[in-house]
């Protein structure tokens, strides 16, 4: 049963394709640096923010600097299967900002919910259609109140950093992905 379910999640990563969308093309090689990330995140963040200057210097210090940021909000639940959706803004340095949403499903040793602001860092982006797609990852949680935590999710050469603030209960891991949109859709898949 797990290895067919492996396989076909492993067949829907091969077949993702980029979403095509109509956004502005520019150059986005001016990246943003740790104190920039921090700052814009204890204004999203306000009183939570707490710990995140340590969980963006962990970022940093894997992936070096990002040039883009997603400042958003995003909830999701799981019974062993389960989904996560979310919204928010795409920034970049050099052509702006544009929504962006993403939902997904996931599967694993894996019961409860939460509802999150995220900040997610966005590398090795080269032009904004490249955010769209499904990522792939790995995910896990335990807490009973809330916290920070970070996962990483690639596509290509395109690697997001989510960096969730919120509250909820959940514990365990699961494998999934999150598709990004330029609209937003109940379908997980």
């Amino acid at each position: 049963m797990f290895k067919r379910l492996a396989i076909l999640i492993a067949v829907l990563f091969a077949v993702s394709a980029p979403v095509p969308v109509a956004f502005a093309q520019g150059s986005l090689s001016d990246t943003y640096s740790g104190d920039d990330l921090v700052n814009s995140g204890k204004q999203f963040f306000g009183s939570a923010s707490q710990g995140l200057a340590s969980v963006v210097e962990r970022a940093v210090s894997q992936f070096g600097l990002p040039n883009g940021y997603i400042l958003g909000e995003d909830a999701g639940g799981a019974l062993f299967a389960g989904a996560r959706y979310g919204e928010g803004v795409l920034h970049t340095r050099n052509v702006g900002e544009y929504n962006i949403y993403w939902q997904g499903p996931s599967i694993g040793f894996d019961v409860g919910g939460d509802g999150s602001k995220v900040m997610m860092l966005v590398y090795n982006l080269s032009q904004v259609p490249d955010a769209l797609g499904r990522y792939a990852g790995v995910d896990g949680s335990a807490y009973v109140l809330g916290g920070f935590g970070m996962t990483v999710l690639k596509r290509g050469n395109v690697v997001m950093v989510p960096i969730r603030s919120g509250v909820g209960a959940r514990l365990g891991i699961n494998v999934g992905y999150l598709k990004f949109t330029n609209e937003p859709t109940w379908n997980p898949f």
